[in-house]
């Protein structure tokens, strides 16, 4: 692999310059709107800005009359605006409806195209705060200016994200990443997702009393994120637990140094996972750093049913011959019960066994008591279809995540079902919340290591085997 120059702390701006550049959209912002109304206010503008697309696009629509290359095509103008003006708002606003873009981005079967586009930008390139901005956190959780607690502290941001961005700074020799988190993103959180939910609602095609129950659990997820305590707590417990893990490595944390807003860890070079994976790898390095990210995954959810629910290639470096797992913000628990319930699909017998599907399914409220006989038909076949493929890496031993084949298999298959109005109107509220994270972790790792083209060691949890 050739050398490249080195980043840190994700992608980041090496070294700020690139802040500068006129029309860049990485420009500090000034200010942020901080107050739930000031937010409730933007967010509701571009509410009425989609709005007022999609009654353009009804009056284009009957002026077509029933020509459906035409529709075809009024339809994709009106996501492409309405996906452009809700991604510019929702990354100066950043917080909660940043993340949610973040979040729907990261699996392309949940969006239309217009919206994936847009939305993946969450992972890359977010309008960092100005320093006079950062400076006004210290004082209020320290009682002083970042030059106080360090030696140097970069004034400019070294990588923007959708809850906070990292500065770079030194003390007494060595480096450090500092992550402050953005004014008012906590305090405004629970009104901004109220505001963001219809908007959600209407990109997914879906309806509010169906999906109440994630909602909450997004909003709980989302509210822990804002919690930099929460999250240093978390970071020092999974990096110790998961310390024996070859190739993988984890920043030092500062308590001394953190705060409720402020989060300090040691600063890594090396270059972001998505440079390292569209880069000159060999096939070696590919899946050895392939293998480290899925031992990592397979380590917290079977073994420790915590884990890491955030994998966006912003979250991961590669340095050396290590993976270096960056960001604890997003972590998920889960219950042993819910754990044996969700992973039970992966035995072989399953799939094959009509009785067996249906009770797996039943226990884990996929199909629930009013579900009719057609209904219940429909699922499991989806059901099936859905375990046949993902399941296949576990199946196999050893698996290659680099076959395209697999991929877009899996991004068929998901628009496919993305538009079939048979399952968009099923009624009733459907599977656990909690399967919300699990599917966003596994959907994530797929995707990575897709992009690595790397050929991974898998297996089955031993529990299956026995």
């Amino acid at each position: 692999m050739k050398k490249q120059k080195s980043s840190s702390v994700g992608n980041s701006a090496e070294g700020g310059e690139k802040l500068l550049n006129k029309g860049d959209k990485r420009i500090p912002q000034d200010s942020i709107k901080s107050t739930p109304i000031s937010r409730m206010a933007a967010l509701g503008g571009t509410g009425a800005k989609v709005g007022i697309n999609y009654l353009k696009y009804y009056g284009k629509r009957a002026m077509a009359g029933g020509a459906a290359s035409s529709k075809e095509t009024h339809a994709l103008e009106r996501d492409e605006k309405n996906a452009g003006a809700i991604y510019d708002t929702f990354s100066k606003l950043k917080g909660g409806p940043l993340k949610l873009a973040q979040m729907l981005s990261i699996d392309k079967n949940l969006l239309p195209p217009a919206y994936a586009r847009q939305f993946v930008q969450a992972q890359y390139s977010v309008p960092p705060l100005s320093y006079p901005l950062v400076a006004r956190t210290f004082r209020r959780d320290f009682g002083k200016d970042p030059l106080d607690l360090f030696e140097t502290f970069g004034r400019e941001a070294a990588h923007g994200a959708s809850i906070g961005q990292v500065h770079k700074a030194s003390l007494k020799g060595k480096q450090y990443a500092v992550k402050v988190q953005y004014p008012g993103v906590a305090d405004s959180l629970k009104s901004d997702l109220r505001v963001v939910k219809p908007i959600a609602l209407r990109i997914l095609g879906l309806r509010e009393r169906d999906v109440d129950l994630y909602f909450h659990e997004v909003e709980t997820r989302l509210l822990e994120e804002t919690n930099y305590e929460l999250e240093l707590e978390r970071s020092i417990h999974l990096s110790k637990a998961s310390a024996h893990l070859p190739n993988v490595e984890f920043p030092e944390y500062h308590p001394e140094l953190s705060s409720r807003n402020i989060l300090t860890m040691k600063w890594i070079d090396g270059m972001p996972l998505d440079q390292f994976a569209d880069g000159d790898a060999t096939q070696v390095e590919r899946d050895s750093i392939g293998q480290a990210l899925w031992d990592f995954y397979a380590h917290q959810v079977h073994d420790l049913n915590l884990f890491h629910a955030d994998p966006h290639p912003g979250n991961f470096l590669v340095s050396g011959k290590n993976l270096c797992v960056l960001d604890f913000g997003c972590t998920k628990q889960i219950t042993r019960e819910f754990y044996r319930k969700q992973f039970r699909f992966l035995d072989p017998a399953i799939p094959d066994n009509p009785v067996l599907l249906e009770e797996a399914l039943r226990d884990l409220d996929v199909i629930i008591p009013s579900d009719k006989e057609k209904e219940i038909t429909q699922i499991m076949m989806l059901c099936r279809t859905w375990l046949d493929l993902l399941a296949l890496p576990f199946r196999s031993g050893n698996f290659d995540f680099g076959d395209p084949v697999f991929l877009k298999s899996i991004y068929d298959l998901g628009d496919e079902n993305r538009k079939a109005d048979n399952l968009r109107t099923m009624k009733g509220k459907r599977g656990s919340p909690d399967t919300i994270y699990v599917n966003r972790a596994f959907f994530g790792l797929y995707s990575l290591l897709g992009r690595l083209r790397a050929r991974v060691k898998v297996s089955l949890p031993e529990w299956l085997n026995q």
